[in-house]
């Protein structure tokens, strides 16, 4: 059944307070933070390739019992750094904060949406779309809640923890319904409109692009006789999506949808410096979509500054997902259930005031 997206949305969000002029600095950008980020993020990229490519060529029915396991390692690594390239690099740089350059921003959104088969023409309004109506059901199609996750299939756990060859073959599969000019669902209709014919136009291109682009590396691969550069280059954001898949999915599962405060429809959770950087600091969640204005470099600034008027914070990985799996047992029970934080008793009051109107909803 076709859906279709209303667009008069008119959404008073919640924003905590923060000093003018503080603000006016927190939103400053800067190419050497840019230059910083992109080019560490690239060199792990290029490092765990490195490391792999040394570690086929030295796999021999001599050595197999240690190289094998080293070289599956290195894959490992490699695809857990790639995991972050597209939905992770690519939505930072769309929001064109972490370069002042906006020359510096579109080449390297073009570069790491390139290597990780991202569609950042369509990404771009999509996104803008889902800030101004974030988890409002009638307006957002990029984020549905509530979400689901596979953890019976075998195939998601294929994906996760090594390559799911199936998943790979249906990504080529929508970039080439794309290059031809076919659109997967409404929401992508919605946001590339038949009405606008460059951006469509825009959008074909980039479809072809990155195919051919794709092919004419995997055949430089083989002719030269590097066909393994392939797996870390052409497939090397395709496999090992593990932490991509546990800091991703933390940012929306469980919580409320049709509320005008992020606070209860985001979360916010803090992680290692390691996975941070990797993460473009988006585990600030709560933050990024308050003011989204704000480069991610300075998101844990901006933490500080509003860490009062914000729910508890779980502290790494493992506490946030201890959380999300009780809702996700909690929802299997009843599909109608969202996680309310609890938040200061400053703005507890409307906050409270948000679900009460939201679950008599649900219950006409």
């Amino acid at each position: 059944m076709k859906r279709t997206f209303r667009t008069d949305a008119k959404i008073n969000w919640y924003r905590c307070h923060v000093d003018k002029a503080v603000m006016n600095d927190l939103m400053q950008t800067s190419n050497w933070h840019g230059f910083r980020q992109a080019l560490g993020h690239l060199g792990l990229f290029a490092i765990t390739g490195t490391l792999a490519y040394l570690a086929y060529r030295n796999v021999h029915p001599s050595n197999w019992y240690w190289s094998v396991p080293v070289l599956l390692v290195a894959l490992f690594a490699h695809g857990t750094v790639g995991s972050f390239m597209g939905g992770t690099a690519c939505h930072e740089l769309s929001h064109r904060t972490p370069f002042k350059s906006k020359v510096w921003n579109d080449f390297f959104l073009k570069l790491f949406a390139f290597l990780s088969y991202w569609d950042h023409i369509w990404f771009r309004p999509s996104h803008i779309k889902h800030h101004q109506v974030t988890t409002h059901t009638d307006y957002d199609g990029e984020v549905v809640l509530p979400q689901k996750f596979a953890f019976k299939d075998w195939k998601f756990w294929l994906g996760l923890l090594a390559w799911n060859p199936v998943e790979t073959w249906n990504t080529y599969k929508v970039w080439l319904r794309r290059a031809r000019g076919r659109l997967s669902d409404d929401w992508y209709k919605h946001i590339l409109p038949e009405t606008n014919q460059p951006l469509r136009r825009a959008h074909r291109n980039w479809a072809r692009f990155l195919l051919i682009g794709h092919a004419v590396l995997a055949v430089t691969f083989i002719v030269t006789g590097h066909w393994f550069l392939i797996v870390l280059v052409t497939l090397g954001t395709q496999y090992c999506h593990w932490l991509g898949f546990l800091c991703g999915s933390s940012q929306h599962f469980g919580l409320s949808p049709n509320v005008p405060d992020h606070r209860l429809c985001c979360r916010t959770f803090t992680a290692s410096p390691v996975v941070e950087f990797l993460y473009w600091r988006m585990n600030y969640h709560i933050e990024h979509h308050m003011f989204p204005a704000v480069p991610f470099v300075n998101l844990p600034k901006l933490h500080k500054l509003i860490e009062h008027d914000l729910p508890p914070t779980p502290h790494g990985l493992r506490a946030t997902w201890k959380q999300i799996l009780e809702i996700h047992r909690q929802q299997c029970a009843d599909p109608n259930y969202a996680y309310v934080p609890p938040l200061p008793q400053s703005t507890g009051e409307r906050a409270a005031d948000v679900v009460l109107a939201r679950e008599a909803a649900l219950a006409t």
